[in-house]
């Protein structure tokens, strides 16, 4: 980032933040599946600018984002004091929206693994106090186990291939907290009679690769085995072709 784009930031804080974040890009290798798979959505710099447009993000999600947005912050409570990890970037206001629940107490961690959305997430956040943004990879985490109330997993799993994905989930479990979330908003497959089913599969098969095994399987199928949980609750939207998948530690 160039000292011409500062003025882009809402505060010093968070410039120094940018810059802090940029100087442990190379400690974090970008995975071979986002590079060959998701350069043009995630990687390259030139999808920020293409794709960080709200109403984008909304047609995308054929005019659902706002409404699985708030069903998964829902999951979190209007008010937050406990520490929350977000799990990957995303377009959208998804993060804006978490920030604003936070509460005197309550602290955000984000993590990505791809630098341009972790900078671009710093330009989005009118304040971070409250919000720490690292470069790490989710199937990874560099967090002590159950150290968080809640983790939250929006629109991440589709595009993960089934290795990566059983990581992000184990990895996703293990740092919360018994007792808390761990909230995921991924595709589901859709019931016959929608029609977006068959207008979905050409979609993503050429586009998202991954997301497929969404339809295939349940989230519940890649839960680790080996860690416990209290209850998983299910729910699907917009004639099943997304879900809302709950699970208490």
């Amino acid at each position: 980032m160039s000292p011409k784009e500062f003025p882009k930031l809402a505060d010093a804080e968070s410039a120094l933040a940018v810059l802090q974040a940029e100087s442990s890009f190379a400690a974090v290798p970008v995975p071979k599946y986002l590079q060959e798979t998701y350069w043009w959505a995630y990687v390259h710099p030139n999808a920020v600018r293409v794709f960080e447009r709200q109403w984008l993000v909304n047609l995308i999600l054929w005019g659902n984002f706002a409404r699985l947005r708030d069903a998964a912050l829902h999951e979190l409570g209007s008010v937050i004091d406990g520490k929350v990890l977000q799990v990957a970037c995303v377009y959208g206001n998804f993060t804006e929206y978490l920030v604003k629940r936070l509460g005197p107490n309550g602290h955000l961690d984000v993590i990505d693994v791809a630098p341009v959305q972790i900078t671009n997430l710093h330009t989005k956040l009118k304040d971070s106090r409250q919000v720490t943004v690292q470069r790490q990879d989710s199937t990874d985490m560099q967090f002590e186990d159950a150290s968080r109330d809640a983790v939250v997993v929006f629109f991440l799993l589709h595009e993960q291939p089934v290795e990566a994905r059983h990581k992000t989930i184990a990895e996703a479990l293990r740092v919360t907290k018994p007792g808390g979330k761990l909230v995921f908003v991924d595709y589901h497959r859709p019931v016959a009679v929608n029609p977006f089913r068959y207008i979905m599969v050409p979609i993503l098969t050429t586009l998202e690769p991954f997301a497929m095994d969404m339809w295939r399987g349940e989230i519940t199928d890649w839960l680790p085995a080996d860690i416990p949980v209290a209850k998983v609750e299910k729910q699907t939207f917009f004639g099943g072709l997304y879900q809302k998948v709950v699970v208490t530690r």
